[in-house]
C-alpha cells in the first residue's frame, strides 16, 4: 500500500514540475524573444522554482495511502513512469496557463 502511494505521489509530482517548468521555459524564450527582455528575471524564475518546490513536496509528504490502492493491479516494471494520460495533461495545463499568462503580458 505504501508502496503504490509514493509511486503515485511520485507521479503527482512530476506531472506537477514538468507543468510549470515547461510553461516557465516557454514564457522566458517567447518572452524574450519577442520583447528583446525576459519577463522573469532570474531571481524571479528562482522564487517561482521555490515556492512551486514547496507546495509540490507538502503534497507529495502528506497524502496517505488509502486501502483502495490495494484494489488495483500493479504497475508492471517496464511501464514508462510518464504515461500518455499525464503527458496530455501536462501539456493541456500548460497550454492553458500560457494562454493566461500571455494574455497577461501582452494584453
Amino acid at each position: 500500500m505504501w508502496g503504490r502511494n509514493v509511486y503515485d505521489s511520485i507521479s503527482k509530482f512530476l506531472q506537477f514540475q514538468l507543468t510549470v517548468n515547461v510553461v516557465a521555459v516557454v514564457v522566458a524564450f517567447t518572452g524574450a524573444c519577442i520583447t528583446q527582455d525576459s519577463p522573469l528575471k532570474a531571481v524571479q524564475m528562482l522564487w517561482v522554482n521555490l515556492i512551486m518546490d514547496t507546495f509540490a513536496s507538502l503534497a507529495l509528504a502528506t497524502e496517505p495511502p488509502t486501502e483502495a490502492l490495494l484494489l488495483r493491479k500493479p504497475y508492471g516494471r517496464n511501464k514508462p513512469l510518464i504515461s500518455r494520460t499525464m503527458l496530455k495533461n501536462i501539456l493541456g495545463h500548460a497550454a492553458y496557463q500560457l494562454v493566461i499568462i500571455f494574455t497577461l503580458l501582452f494584453v
